[in-house]
């Protein structure tokens, strides 16, 4: 595809250069002398004057992929589990149904957008922590497979994704670049906190904030 677009661009830069080669075309014939009026010319009206352009909005700025940040620990209801990478999505999503349906029923406050902590991987699957922050604990504690507990705190690398969940592969290898770019080394765990509501927003949308312990 890449391939595709340089071609068509080339093509088209070559039709307006042959257009502007010397011999390319019809010389146009030399315009008819005019006769000299016979007296003044006459005042011509002035032209209206021409309405300003629109201003162009500007572009957004870019998101941020490395920025260092201290991210600051949070009250969350959370649910431990694990799962395969071809789950994934659903099963973190089916967790967040569970978490929001606890935070309604005992009248709790959320404090924050919904994110996941992952705790162990590897290449079949993960463990982790599906956790929405709250405003405060409740006074009786959830039981069985909710549990109330604190998000991780401390100095982290921030990296933006846009997209879908299964094309995240490309934004952890872009990470895992960066870091050994800077010679950095990484915690074993990392945070994505999703900006848009996993349960809500179409897979294709989502906007995704990595948080990357460093060492």
């Amino acid at each position: 595809m890449f391939r595709a677009c340089l071609t068509a661009i080339a093509a088209a830069l070559m039709l307006m250069l042959a257009d502007l080669r010397p011999g390319s075309g019809q010389t146009p014939a030399n315009p008819p002398a005019q006769a000299e009026p016979a007296g003044p010319p006459a005042a011509q009206p002035a032209p209206p004057p021409q309405a300003s352009p629109s201003p162009v909005p500007p572009a957004p700025g870019a998101d941020p992929f490395g920025e260092e940040t201290m991210v600051a620990a949070k009250t969350v209801v959370m649910m431990k589990g694990s799962a395969t990478w071809d789950t994934a999505f659903e099963t973190l999503v089916d967790n967040f149904k569970s978490l929001y349906a606890y935070i309604e029923r005992n009248g709790l406050k959320r404090a924050g957008p919904p994110m996941t902590v992952y705790t162990a991987t590897d290449d079949t699957g993960f463990q982790y922590q599906a956790a929405v922050p709250i405003a405060e604990a409740p006074a009786n504690p959830p039981r069985g497979d909710l549990e109330i507990g604190t998000s991780p705190a401390g100095r982290m690398l921030k990296f933006v994704h846009r997209g879908s969940y299964d094309s995240m592969d490309t934004t952890y290898e872009a990470i895992t670049n960066y870091l050994d770019s800077k010679q950095l080394e990484a915690q074993d765990n990392f945070i994505e906190e999703y900006l848009t509501d996993p349960v809500t927003t179409p897979e294709d949308q989502m906007v995704i904030n990595v948080f990357v312990p460093v060492k």
